[in-house]
């Protein structure tokens, strides 16, 4: 594609530097997407300008204006400290007409909340676990169509924020306490769902009208107990020594040819009745029945040349530097 000035927006801690070189493994894991990013767009020809964003928008107005980026690509996952507030920002950038990557605000919205996503998707009848929210302040009261065991999470948070082995209870008791533990310490109202038991899989799906699903991933844990439940937790999804103590991996997904349509089929559908566009990744449950249970959607979801979307890409023969044009034409086209 033609050379374009690319604006990348990130947060200021992970602006990543120009070499690896004396670099240790620690702290490139801490911004090991910004650096990949950045790096293969310049490699691939294109101007990019890293732009640390916390607080304050002025310096997203005021490198717009001076550097006159054609795409800014958003790699934002939050702002001001608080993860509902990411839409804001591209929500500014429509308002200075300036083409971003990624999602929209209206998808981001719609996705962020795992309530509201599921009602969503539940009214086009597609297959959801039952669930209840437990807002901030209110007593925990479990409704009676609901049955044990129950996986607790926050309302909004996303990358596993809060989910360990107690997030799974059996019990009242058990329930408000981990409830408890969301309101408290993650400061976000909960949310119970059924917890399915099976297998965790990943569809990554790209595109604003014409929708391309990349072969499905899923999360293994190799070393499990029998009868240890399969859970994604924040360790099992961002500790390394933990994954490699637990054999946890996310490979590509062996399942019918079938199945794999119906999972291509569902996640293009989810897409578009959740209004998202650039990219996204939709996680779901498998029973052992085959039947595949939606639980949410993420937008710009990690994006780094090793995790689950470039790879799933990759598996379908869309190489890294391919990947990072193809989103940065769908922001250059994406209607705001």
């Amino acid at each position: 594609m033609k050379k374009v000035r690319v604006l990348a927006l990130m947060h200021p801690q992970l602006v990543p530097p120009d070499s690896l070189e004396g670099q240790t493994d620690k702290d490139i894991n801490t911004w090991k997407t910004e650096f990949d990013v950045v790096s293969q767009l310049r490699g691939c020809g294109h101007e990019v300008r890293p732009l640390g964003v916390q607080f304050e928008l002025a310096p997203v107005r005021d490198a717009v204006e001076s550097f006159q980026p054609h795409v800014v690509f958003n790699l934002l996952e939050e702002f001001h400290g608080e993860v509902v507030f990411d839409h804001n920002v591209v929500s500014y950038l429509e308002l200075l007409r300036v083409p971003y990557t990624g999602c929209n605000p209206r998808g981001m919205i719609l996705s962020r909340g795992k309530a509201l996503s599921k009602k969503l998707c539940s009214y086009h009848r597609i297959r959801v676990p039952e669930f209840a929210v437990f807002p901030m302040g209110r007593k925990v009261r479990r409704p009676s169509h609901m049955q044990y065991p129950l996986i607790v999470k926050s309302l909004i948070e996303h990358a596993s924020v809060g989910i360990a082995k107690a997030s799974i209870v059996d019990s009242d008791e058990k329930l408000a306490e981990r409830v408890r533990f969301v309101h408290e310490r993650i400061r976000t109202d909960a949310i119970a769902e059924q917890f399915i038991d099976g297998r965790e899989i990943y569809i990554s799906v790209i595109g604003n009208e014409r929708l391309v699903a990349f072969p499905a991933f899923e999360l293994v844990a190799e070393k499990r107990g029998a009868d240890e439940p399969l859970i994604a937790t924040a360790r099992a999804k961002h500790d390394i020594e933990y994954q490699e103590r637990h054999g946890i991996d996310i490979r590509p997904a062996d399942l019918t040819p079938e199945l794999a349509t119906e999972a291509a089929h569902v996640s293009k559908r989810i897409y578009r009745i959740l209004e998202l566009g650039g990219y996204a990744r939709l996680d779901f449950r498998l029973d052992a029945l085959g039947h595949l249970y939606f639980l949410e959607a993420n937008p710009n979801p990690e994006i780094a040349e090793k995790e689950e979307f470039a790879s799933s890409a990759r598996h379908a023969g869309v190489a890294y530097p391919d990947l990072l044009e193809r989103i940065l034409r769908l922001g250059l086209r994406q209607k705001s």
